[in-house]
């Protein structure tokens, strides 16, 4: 989603456990090498640094990298080209899951300027905003990732916000009220009460499961 090190820690992992890995996809107008100059400001991690040499690789072995086939599951991705972008946050990949019909949209780190050029330039992504089911907050819910014209210009009106966040660190994500006002809401997760936004540090682990033609989040 992002080439930033809290995105990428667990790769070398895969890696050391001997998991062979189909298809790494990331924003394609980046290559690694681009990925190395923009990560000379603020460090290489080692997770950044393992996924970059492995692109690297696969890109001189001349592998494809081809989306899996899954039955019951669409993908479909957008993203800011760079240099037009030359941050990686707004260099993000949108990724929209389509699972059984219920649509999952991820954008990463992306900020409010990167998102707001896809919906103004890109319209397949402002058709995956206005059908999202399940929205991921963009940069784990901080406020720099709020696109106010997602909602009031482009019809996204998400049953659920996910906010994939730890502990609280900044002030700016204090976002749960606004994404709140902009969902629909659901019932049925962990209690009766109607719940507009999840988070990962209020909620813990939760995961989504189809059943019977419905979406469930437990």
């Amino acid at each position: 989603m992002n080439y930033d090190e809290d995105h990428a820690s667990g790769f070398p992992d895969l890696l050391q456990n001997g998991i062979t890995i189909g298809c790494i996809y990331g924003n394609p107008s980046v290559p690694p090498g681009t990925v190395r100059s923009l990560k000379t400001d603020d460090g290489m991690g080692p997770g950044i640094d393992a996924l970059t040499n492995a692109l690297a690789l696969r890109i001189q072995r001349g592998h494809v990298e081809t989306w899996p086939v899954i039955p019951g599951l669409e993908i479909n991705a957008c993203w800011n080209v760079y240099p037009r972008f030359e941050d990686e946050n707004n260099l993000s990949l949108a990724l929209e899951l389509r699972i059984h019909g219920f649509s999952f949209l991820f954008t990463g780190d992306m900020e409010t300027a990167g998102l707001n050029n896809l919906l103004t330039h890109y319209v397949p992504f402002r058709e995956m905003v206005a059908r999202t089911d399940v929205l991921m907050a963009s940069h784990h819910g901080r406020a720099n990732g709020v696109c106010q014209s997602m909602f009031d210009n482009y019809g996204c009106n998400p049953a659920l916000v996910v906010i994939s966040d730890d502990y609280k660190q900044y002030d700016s994500q204090e976002t749960t009220s606004y994404y709140g006002s902009k969902a629909r809401g659901v019932v049925g997760f962990r209690t009766q009460q109607v719940r507009k936004v999840l988070t990962t540090r209020s909620d813990g682990e939760f995961h989504f499961s189809f059943r019977n033609g419905n979406c469930f989040a437990e």
